[in-house]
């Protein structure tokens, strides 16, 4: 498979070049955000104006509108009338105008676009207003996302549970202003690298899209249904011992498996002096199951490709121990169908509003589709397939971002 076309290879050159090459930014100027931005200022709820959302209108966009890189996402845009949009005078918006998130999901950053337009926003989005011919603006949205301006907040988080961003804080941001050229050249290679990650990104989500495709195909047409009992023996639990000391054994955090994928690195030390069970013994082939998580994350579930020695499971997580007429491939798939999600989240239990339970009963009782175990290891087979594929496209993402992490510490610090 070839990971890198041709231009891709010379945008990769170029950044390694500037990366390890004797170059150096020169010393350069830092300026308060206020200093450059024409105006700088935040929206309103509709409501407390005594206006409602409407079908259709004026559009209104929200932090959801947008999503961690500020893509827009048009299906999540709200709306006003008209008359509220013109009571809204101050957060009307302009074609380059950056929005800022300082509520909430804080610090996620997009550039207002004319598909958006007209458009007006409410106060968790300030709105960052550049029109100076010396500014490049790609430029001012890459600092906005970069270290420099998270440092600046995170020395206000010290000692505050909750951060909180205000339009003063805003203001006050500090960031490096070379000349425009300067701002170009680093904007532009900048922009390139982020173009390869995002195709990265695309050709994995691809890929998941297809191995669905695949199951449904397989399996979307057989209408006789069986608990999960008939592909799980049992399900069993770890012990969560935290450690501080540096120690080979360790043990999975419950985010081993957050996102139905096994992630290896999200482990904590076991205590120097605990003995663990070998029967605890993380394996390749396990399928591991969270049984206590958020609404959202409870019963996420993940299939062991790859696993170093000496990492070993929570009480948090199960292995599902596989009954020999099934395949454990198809079984982990099976396990993160939408339909099967839906059921986890109905037989979820806790009184706590952040965190919920499942029990073995009630995992194992879920009604799911009977598979011959000819067509599981078909299907199985596919998917294993599918995952030699994402590995190495991951592996050149994780290139290409750690390419992307090393340009904007050189430039922003």
């Amino acid at each position: 498979m070839q990971l890198f076309g041709n231009s891709e290879w010379l945008i990769l050159m170029t950044a390694i070049i500037w990366v390890c090459g004797d170059k150096q930014m020169e010393a350069i100027k830092r300026v308060r955000l206020s200093e450059i931005a024409e105006l700088i200022t935040k929206g309103t709820t509709p409501t407390t104006l005594g206006y409602n959302f409407q079908e259709d209108g004026v559009n209104f966009l929200k932090i959801e509108c947008f999503s961690e890189d500020g893509i827009y996402i048009k299906e999540k845009t709200a709306h006003i009338s008209e008359e509220c949009h013109e009571k809204l005078k101050r957060s009307k918006l302009r074609t380059g105008d950056i929005l800022f998130s300082i509520a909430g999901a804080i610090g996620r950053v997009a550039v207002v676009t004319k598909e958006m337009l007209p458009a007006n926003t409410n106060q968790a989005l300030a709105i960052i207003r550049v029109t100076r011919d010396d500014i490049y603006l790609p430029y001012i949205k890459l600092i906005l996302t970069s270290q420099i301006v998270k440092a600046q907040f995170e020395r206000k988080k010290q000692g505050v549970a909750q951060l909180n961003i205000s339009l003063k804080d805003i203001n006050e941001l500090e960031i490096p202003l070379p000349e425009k050229s300067k701002q170009i050249e680093c904007a532009s290679l900048l922009e390139k690298i982020s173009g390869i990650i995002t195709a990265r990104q695309q050709q994995l989500q691809k890929l998941d899209e297809l191995v669905k495709a695949r199951f449904v195909e397989l399996f979307g047409m057989i209408n006789e249904d069986v608990s999960l009992s008939y592909y799980i023996a049992s399900l069993n639990a770890g012990k969560s011992l935290a450690g501080e000391e540096e120690n080979p054994n360790k043990v999975l955090k419950t985010g081993a498996v957050t996102y139905d994928y096994f992630d290896a690195t999200q482990i904590k030390n076991l205590p120097m002096d605990y003995e663990p069970q070998e029967g605890h013994r993380v394996k390749v082939g396990d399928v591991i199951i969270s049984r206590m998580n958020t609404a959202e994350l409870v019963g996420a579930a993940a299939y062991v490709w790859d696993v170093p020695e000496h990492i070993y499971l929570p009480d948090r997580l199960w292995r599902a121990e596989i009954k020999e007429t099934a395949n454990p491939i198809f079984v982990w798939q099976v396990l993160i169908q939408r339909s099967t999600k839906k059921s986890i989240r109905r037989i979820a239990s806790g009184t706590s509003g952040s965190m919920k339970n499942i029990s073995k009963p009630g995992l194992l009782g879920i009604r799911v589709v009977k598979a011959p175990i000819k067509l599981q290891e078909q299907f199985a087979a596919f998917v294993e397939q599918t995952d030699k594929s994402k590995v190495a496209i991951q592996k050149a993402l994780d290139e290409a971002q750690l390419l992307f992490d090393s340009l904007m510490q050189k430039y922003f610090g």
